[in-house]
């Protein structure tokens, strides 16, 4: 049976299920490793013996093709995350040992079925976001063998892009898991930090590792970081979820790159000829100017901030004491730390929370942010000529995701004007949107028209398409004391509910003030042939079950019902009894209860 030159994941379960056998994907794999012609993907590759092995000792434990999650799913792993059998050497040969135990994720990887190809290359200590930083070689974009691979994770991305396994493991601090992908047209899923454990991973920054997924569709990549996800004890940055993950509208506000979000120093790229906004635009997202610069602020504490001091942290004993076996260009960024005090971290946080209160006010904006994944690439000669510099100009847009804790998705934007390089955007979302951004990424994607890794024209199946999910979160239109800052409001927040947006009403609604009521209540009327300029509202979302036990509890005369809002939608929302408004006050030519509220100040 012919396989397709990317080995998706969708495209491999139909050929399971057509008939193809484990053991001929198993050759075809081998073949194809044997044959590359990237010398530098692996650092440890499995030999042919040991992947049939496993083959077979799969089949011995779920003999039926697709019975598990992943099943004979090929895949490769980051030489910094521990895999049984494997040495694990962050790119390092003094460093290197043998783990006891497979990481969490590999572990949890292995139980859904999916089999282990080999250890990739990776900037040493996952210092770096180009993939020169290696003792083993630099593997190369798949486009062109003359420009970098974009790091840290470089062997991964390749693995994937060049057609040997269906998906891989980086691990992303500054951008390791998003620039690779963009650099090599695959999707990187960067998981909010906490969602998936890091047990066996060598760390980084710790506080802000993850463990991200290239795949070559959202789809498959989000399935597997699905299997990755949970609580584990044993890791400190573990997050267990006490309530659903955060909802996103259905392809609703995007973005606007801000006037200053580019620098005249930093080539511009060459690349993307269809700009991406216009895309996002044709699938419903509404594009909106925010300003980029608390983004940017908080990105550039991840290098020439305190941050640098958990590298240290992480490799310290080593580095006293086998300083001549690291990389000169990592040596010098880590050994940098040396220069930070614990009074700078803590005025390192400080500023990262300021910072971070800057980047809230923007996201009243937005319900997505998208970026370039990043401004440029370069030549392996260019980068080795200038590493620290032009290695900073990858993480420009990448930077600040893990020290505000956001969810984020790379996917391929396209070629340049001679289909030579890609480029990528990445979207994101708050924290745990990770669910809630897969449907608009994927249709980002296939939208872009730019195939899967080094098959630029390929097309996605339809199998890995990303549905919206059932959303178990609803909707509800509120005008008073439920308004954000308004003394109701935490009766929304408490369940963990979420503003949705701020808009208004048609224009034959009236707004009364309720006698008697504590705190002030405003009364919603509908007045068919009444023609107003509508009333300021605001749609929350809340959980279904949290939504229940708020209706039961709103008193007389207020109720539920549908209220009608200014571009024609129907979205549930307070609406009051008409007897109840009778000789009451009327402010609807206030606009709105805030208006009426600030208008009892003065």
């Amino acid at each position: 049976m012919m396989l397709p030159q990317i080995l998706d994941i969708a495209s491999l379960k139909a050929a399971y299920a057509s008939g193809l056998p484990l053991l001929d994907l198993v050759e075809e794999v081998t073949t194809r490793m044997e044959a590359s012609e990237d010398p530098a993907v692996f650092i440890t590759p499995i030999s042919a013996d040991d992947l049939r092995a496993a083959a077979k000792a799969l089949l011995a434990r779920a003999p039926e093709p697709n019975s598990l999650p992943l099943w004979g799913i090929p895949f490769a792993v980051k030489d910094n995350i521990d895999v049984s059998g494997f040495p694990t050497t962050a790119a390092c040969p003094a460093f290197a040992y043998q783990p006891e135990r497979d990481a969490t994720v590999v572990a949890r990887l292995k139980a859904a079925g999916a089999l282990v190809i080999g250890k990739t290359n990776l900037d040493q200590f996952a210092t770096g976001l180009n993939g020169t930083r290696s003792p083993y070689g630099a593997p190369r974009s798949v486009f062109d063998s003359a420009y970098v691979s974009g790091g840290s994770s470089s062997g991964s991305a390749v693995a994937v892009a060049s057609g040997l396994a269906s998906f891989s493991l980086g691990t992303d601090t500054a951008g390791s898991g998003r620039v690779p992908a963009a650099f090599n047209n695959l999707v990187g899923v960067k998981p909010t930090p906490g969602l998936v454990p890091n047990v066996g991973v060598v760390p980084a920054c710790r506080s802000v590792d993850v463990v991200t997924v290239f795949a070559a569709t959202v789809g498959d990549a989000t399935s597997v970081r699905k299997v990755m996800d949970g609580y584990e004890a044993q890791d400190p940055f573990s997050e267990r979820l006490n309530q659903p993950p955060c909802p996103l509208p259905d392809f609703g506000s995007a973005f606007s790159m801000a006037p200053n979000a580019n620098s005249s120093a930093i080539p511009r790229s060459k690349l993307c000829t269809t700009p991406p906004s216009k895309r996002a635009k044709s699938l419903g997202a509404t594009i909106v100017p925010f300003d980029y610069a608390p983004f940017r602020q908080a990105a550039e504490l991840l290098y020439n901030g305190p941050w640098v001091a958990e590298r240290l942290a992480a490799v310290k004993d080593f580095i006293s004491s086998n300083a001549d076996d690291v990389d000169p260009t990592v040596r010098k960024i880590i050994e940098g730390a040396k220069a930070y005090s614990a009074v700078d971290a803590f005025e390192g946080l400080y500023k990262l929370g300021a910072l971070g209160q800057k980047a809230r006010a923007e996201w009243e904006k937005l319900d997505i942010l998208m970026l370039p994944t990043s401004p440029t690439t370069y030549t392996v000669e260019d980068m080795q000529a200038d590493p620290i510099v032009k290695n900073s100009h990858f993480g420009r847009y990448t930077n600040f995701a893990n020290l505000f804790g956001y969810a984020a998705i790379a996917v391929p934007a396209g070629f340049d004007s001679k289909g030579h390089l890609p480029a990528g955007v990445t979207l994101f979302g708050p924290g745990f949107s990770d669910d809630a951004l897969a449907p608009f990424a994927d249709a980002m994607h296939r939208a872009l028209g730019a195939g899967m890794g080094k098959d630029r024209h390929a097309a996605l199946p339809e199998a890995s398409k990303v549905a919206s999910p059932a959303s178990n979160w609803a909707q509800i239109v509120v005008v008073g004391a439920h308004l954000t800052g308004m003394p109701l409001n935490h009766e929304l927040t408490g369940p963990g509910g979420r503003l949705v947006k701020a808009c208004k009403t048609a224009g034959d609604y009236r707004l009364y003030v309720l006698p008697n009521t504590t705190p002030p209540k405003p009364g919603l009327i509908r007045d068919p042939g009444f023609s107003g300029g509508g009333l300021d509202v605001e749609v929350w979302s809340i959980p279904y079950d949290a939504f229940g036990r708020f209706v039961a509890n709103i008193p007389s005369p207020l109720g539920i019902g549908k209220v009608t809002l200014e571009e024609g939608s129907q979205v549930s929302g307070f609406l009051c009894e008409p007897f109840a408004v009778q000789g009451a006050r009327e402010v609807t030519d206030l606009g709105g209860w805030r208006a009426y509220i600030a208008s009892l100040k003065t």
